[in-house]
C-alpha cells in the first residue's frame, strides 16, 4: 500500500470528532472540513451543509444520462473514548502495530469512508471518468443517531436521488472472507429516573418506612427477562417478529463464527441468550432488551448507610423487521408503570431510534455487490445480518426509495466502541479495490 494513502488516514484518524459531546464540535467540523478539502483536491464537486448540530458533505463527478447513480454513505464522527485509561496510546495520536492501525474512528467509520474515497480518487485519477453517477454523502452524527440527516434527506431529495446505497459501516465474519451484510436491527432507546424521598435518608431511622428507589431500580430492570429461558417478558414485544428463513439458519451454521469464537471474542465464560436459537440467530435475527446503565445510592469506598433519593437506568431495544420503535417504546413504558412500586416516581425519557432493516441479497444490485467482493477477496461472498443498528439506513428506503448495501471491512476483534479500536490496513487497502469493483459491477 503506498505510505500516502496510510499518512492520509493517519490525519483522518487525528481528528477528536466526538459528535455527542459539545466541546467537541470544533474538531467536528474541522474534520468536515478536511474532507471537503480531499474531496475537491480528488476532483469531485462538493458542498458542506450546515444543520442544526454537525455538517453534512456532498460530493459528486460530472453527472451523465444514461448512468446507474450511485450513493456512498459514511460517517466521519466518532464515540467518546472513554475509559481513557484503558487505551494503550493515546485514541486521536493513530499508532501502527504490525498490520493494524490503533485509534478511535480507525474502523468506525473513517477507515472504511476513507477507503472509499480513495477508491474513488485512484479510478479519477487513472481514467478521468468513473463508470457511474457517484454522490459521496458523509455525515458527523452517525453516533447519535443522524438526528438531522433523515431531514436533509428530505429537503434535498432530488439533488440526492440514486440507485442504490453502498455503505462500508459492517463487519466481515472472519479475517479474510469478504462479508455481505443484508440486514441490521434497528434500536430504541430511553432513559429512566426513579424519585423516591426528597433527599437521601438515614437507613436506620427511615429503613421500611418509604420505598427505596435504588431497590426499585433493580426490580425493574429484573423484570424484562425471563431468566430461565432468557426471553423478554414484555408484553406483546414479539408480537410483530418476522421469524427467520430456513436459509438464513442453514448459512449462519456453517460460517466460521461458532459458540467457541464468541466466547474468544467476548471474554464471557459462557453465552446465554433466547432459548432455542443459536448465538448468530439471536444475535443477528432476533430482539433483545439490554440494560445499559444502572445506578443509584452511595458508590464511593466504604459504606454509607442511606436510601436513595433517586436511581437510574438506561435502557435499549435491538429490534427485527417487523417491529417498529415507537410501539415497543409504548409497550415498555406500560410494563415499567404497571410495575413501579408506590412511593416511587418514574420519570421516563426517550432517545434515539430506529427501524430494522433488509434487504433480498439476491436482487441484482445484492449480486453486483457480491461479485465485487468476490473479486476483491476471491472467494464468495458470506451473506449475514448483523446485530447492529444503521438508522439511516432505513431512511434512504423510505426517502429516497432505494436499497442499501452493506459491504463491511471490520473486523470481529476491531474493537469499535471500545477502548484500543483498530483498523486491519490489508482491509483498508481491500476496501479501496473493493470500491473500484465495485462501481464497474453497478
Amino acid at each position: 500500500m503506498p505510505q500516502t494513502d496510510i499518512d492520509a488516514l493517519i490525519e483522518f484518524l487525528r481528528f477528536a470528532s466526538i459528535s455527542t459531546d459539545s466541546a467537541f464540535a470544533g474538531q467536528v467540523n474541522e474534520c468536515a472540513d478536511w474532507l471537503v478539502d480531499r474531496l475537491e483536491r480528488g476532483g469531485l464537486d462538493v458542498e458542506k451543509y450546515a444543520t442544526a448540530r454537525h455538517p453534512v458533505v456532498v460530493a459528486k463527478n460530472a453527472q451523465k444520462a444514461g448512468r446507474k447513480t450511485v450513493m456512498i454513505y459514511g460517517h466521519y464522527d466518532v464515540q467518546p473514548v472513554d475509559p481513557l485509561e484503558l487505551w494503550d496510546h493515546p485514541p486521536f495520536e493513530p499508532h501502527i502495530d504490525g498490520d493494524r492501525i490503533f485509534a478511535r474512528g480507525s474502523t468506525d467509520n473513517k477507515g472504511q469512508l476513507l477507503a472509499h474515497l480513495l477508491g474513488v480518487e485512484k479510478t479519477l485519477a487513472a481514467n478521468k471518468d468513473l463508470p457511474v453517477n457517484l454522490i459521496f454523502l458523509f455525515e458527523g452524527e452517525e453516533e447519535i443517531g443522524s438526528p438531522n440527516l433523515e431531514p436533509f434527506l428530505n429537503e434535498h431529495r432530488d439533488s440526492l436521488a440514486c440507485d442504490v446505497v453502498a455503505v462500508s459501516d459492517t463487519g466481515m465474519v472472519a479475517p479474510g472472507l469478504p462479508t455481505f451484510t443484508y440486514g441490521l436491527r434497528g434500536i430504541a432507546c430511553m432513559e429512566i429516573t426513579l424519585h423516591g424521598p426528597t433527599s437521601d435518608l438515614h437507613s436506620g431511622i427511615y429503613g421500611g418506612a418509604v420505598a427505596n428507589p435504588a431497590t426499585a431500580v433493580a426490580q425493574l430492570a429484573g423484570s424484562l427477562h425471563n431468566v430461565t429461558n432468557g426471553r423478554v417478558i414484555v408484553d406483546g414485544f414479539y408480537d410483530r417478529v418476522t421469524p427467520l428463513e430456513k436459509w438464513e439458519s442453514k448459512a449462519w451454521n456453517e460460517l466460521p463464527l461458532g459458540d467457541a469464537e464468541m466466547k474468544e471474542l467476548t471474554g464471557a465464560t459462557s453465552l446465554y441468550g433466547e432459548e432455542g436459537y443459536t448465538t448468530l440467530e439471536r444475535t443477528w435475527g432476533r430482539p433483545t432488551a439490554e440494560v445499559n446503565g444502572i445506578g443509584g445510592g452511595y458508590q464511593g469506598e466504604g459504606s454509607k448507610t442511606v436510601i436513595p433519593a433517586e436511581s437510574m437506568l438506561k435502557l435499549s431495544f435491538r429490534l427485527v423487521p417487523d417491529q417498529e420503535p415507537g410501539e415497543i417504546l409504548a409497550l415498555v413504558r406500560k410494563h415499567l408503570a404497571a410495575r413501579c412500586p408506590k412511593g416511587i416516581q418514574l420519570d421516563i425519557t426517550e432517545g434515539h431510534d430506529g427501524k430494522p432493516y433488509k434487504v433480498d441479497p439476491h436482487c441484482d444490485f445484492g449480486k453486483a455487490a457480491q461479485s465485487a467482493l468476490e473479486t476483491t477477496f476471491g472467494k464468495p461472498a458470506a451473506l449475514i445480518r448483523e446485530g447492529g443498528s444503521i438508522p439511516i439506513v432505513q431512511a434512504f428506503k423510505d426517502v429516497l426509495e432505494a436499497d442499501t448495501l452493506l459491504l463491511g471491512l471490520a473486523l470481529p476483534d476491531c474493537r469499535a466502541h471500545a477502548p484500543n479500536e483498530n483498523f486491519s490496513l490489508e482491509n483498508f487497502a481491500k476496501g479501496i479495490q473493493l470500491n473500484q469493483h465495485l462501481l464497474a459491477a453497478l
